[in-house]
């Protein structure tokens, strides 16, 4: 038994599939949803979504959005949303060192819009180089097989 999983950015249909189970960081926490799931309506916070289908999990980040649960769909509306696999380090790295530069420059003038901002974005690419550190594997995808007994991803 299946549950549609729907994953759409701004700008992009960035998943689309039957899976297992989708585990993603609501406003209040961590939930699992599984089909046959009770109809449900919450946001989501900055954070790392689990998508499980057979043995495989497939890992996608997240900065925001809504979730909409029926029964038989789940649809994710993140405000950005994607694939650990197509998250480029280098280019990551890169951006992280320029918003904190950015932020000495704002802390310094003391613009606070500016620097709440930018401290947001910085969440963000640390959220990003996090979790394509920690979950990188062959194809974006984490074998549950292959983990020892007890490890948790």
């Amino acid at each position: 038994m299946t549950i549609r999983c729907e994953i759409v950015s701004q700008d992009r249909l960035v998943y689309e599939d039957d899976v297992d189970i989708v585990v993603l960081p609501g406003e209040d926490g961590e939930m699992g949803i599984l089909p046959h799931h009770a109809p449900l309506l919450s946001t989501l916070r900055l954070g790392v979504i689990k998508v499980r289908k057979g043995g495989e999990e497939t890992i996608f980040t997240v900065t925001g959005g809504l979730v909409e649960v029926q029964p038989d769909i789940v649809t994710i509306l993140a405000d950005a949303a994607e694939n650990v696999e197509e998250i480029d380090i280098a280019r990551a790295e890169e951006a992280r060192k320029r918003v904190q530069e950015m932020m000495e420059g704002a802390r310094k003038g003391e613009d606070l819009d500016t620097y709440l901002a930018l401290e947001a974005a910085l969440r963000r690419s640390n959220l990003r180089l996090d979790v394509a550190q920690r979950f990188r594997s062959a194809r974006g995808r984490v074998n549950r097989s292959t983990e020892e007994p007890g490890e948790s991803r």
